[in-house]
């Protein structure tokens, strides 16, 4: 959305100096002519950065989840590799030759629809090696190989797994690094030049620094949050992200007025009320309800009664003086934390960014 075109209160505001400067500490955390792929699926974790070509079009290959996502980057004019990270269906093949993407490939069967192609399509080989999610096995790998070898629309350009716990048990991590190597020794024995071989992403890059391979995926850490527990300890990052809205009703209430639905919460005193117009449609869990803050006036202010589609209500009483219009902080990475609000949701900071709902503008600064 242009930003001129922004009328809604609720916005959340993406800082694109602060995406810029984690970056670069993530640079200084690699070693030299190592290849930065930014996580930028489900639009940039909700940052929607990924709307943005002047800021990925620094990269030479973006990752992303789905096809889908990679057809929305090529619309908007990102002319470099897009890789496909997961497994793509037999039914998107068509999009992907279109849009000239590159994909995880470690499917029998989505390999042989696509040897039925005449025209090429670039994969990255995906190991399994304990995440035990997708990927080929050490077992599988030379039959796979050779039936890609029976075809000459195929081109191998990576080499890549993914790492299920390298911040909290290392000798796990090491077990998988041993099987991707012997993996990358079968494949690249067979095929000599392989462009990308990659097993890092954001827990892995700070964790596992001496991983000798030429790309890394840094997700979560790139918008400046944690992880992992302990990785703000390790690498310096500035959250890119606040979640705001403003006050748009207030009103004083006499003691025992309940508020929202199901009378959950009930005053106690004669209160002032302040509504705030975002809901969990917006992505404001329901969960918070009657036992969570936000911020107005440099001061944590209660939500009361339970949190709707909408809007929900805060207790401004004592606050003293306060307007329609004041803003209301969600998030503002000072007073409330995205991480602290995940923990109250009992979930993790990935899960609430991201779902932010579409309906909430991003607001660049």
């Amino acid at each position: 959305m242009n930003q001129n075109e922004i009328t809604r209160p609720t916005v959340m505001e993406i800082n694109i100096d602060n995406f810029k400067y984690n970056i670069e500490q993530i640079r200084k955390k690699i070693a030299p002519n190592t290849t930065i792929m930014p996580i930028i699926k489900a639009n940039a974790y909700g940052t929607y950065l990924n709307t943005r070509l002047d800021v990925i079009d620094e990269f030479e290959i973006v990752g992303l989840a789905t096809v889908d996502e990679g057809a929305q980057i090529r619309s908007i004019g990102y002319k470099k590799d897009i890789f496909i990270l997961n497994q793509p269906a037999i039914s998107e093949i068509d999009k992907i030759i279109k849009n000239d993407l590159v994909i995880g490939l470690s499917s029998d069967y989505f390999l042989k629809e696509v040897q039925k192609q005449d025209k090429p399509i670039r994969v990255h080989l995906e190991i399994e090696t304990g995440m035990g999610r997708t990927g080929l096995s050490l077992e599988q790998l030379p039959n796979f190989l050779e039936g890609i070898q029976r075809t000459d629309n195929i081109r191998i350009e990576g080499i890549y797994t993914h790492l299920s716990s390298p911040d909290s048990d290392s000798q796990y991590t090491k077990q998988q690094l041993e099987i991707f190597e012997k993996a990358v020794q079968i494949i690249t024995e067979q095929v000599k030049e392989i462009k990308y071989i990659h097993t890092s992403a954001s827990n892995a890059i700070i964790n596992q620094p001496n991983v000798p391979y030429n790309l890394i995926r840094p997700g979560m850490i790139l918008y400046g949050y944690e992880s992992g527990e302990g990785i703000q300890k390790k690498i310096a990052l500035k959250p890119v992200a606040k979640l705001k809205s403003k006050i748009t009703f207030l009103k004083t209430v006499k003691e025992g007025t309940s508020i929202s639905y199901g009378r959950s919460f009930t005053t106690e005193k004669e209160s002032k009320i302040a509504t705030i117009p975002i809901g969990y449609a917006d992505g404001f869990r329901r969960t918070l309800s009657n036992n969570w803050y936000v911020v107005i006036r440099g001061h944590k202010v209660p939500i009361v009664g339970k949190v709707c589609m909408d809007s929900f209500m805060a207790d401004v009483t004592n606050l003293g003086e306060v307007e329609v219009g004041d803003d209301v902080w969600i998030w503002d990475n000072d007073l409330i934390s995205l991480d602290e609000i995940a923990d109250r949701c009992n979930t993790i900071n990935y899960e609430i960014i991201s779902t932010i709902s579409a309906r909430v503008p991003r607001q660049f600064i």
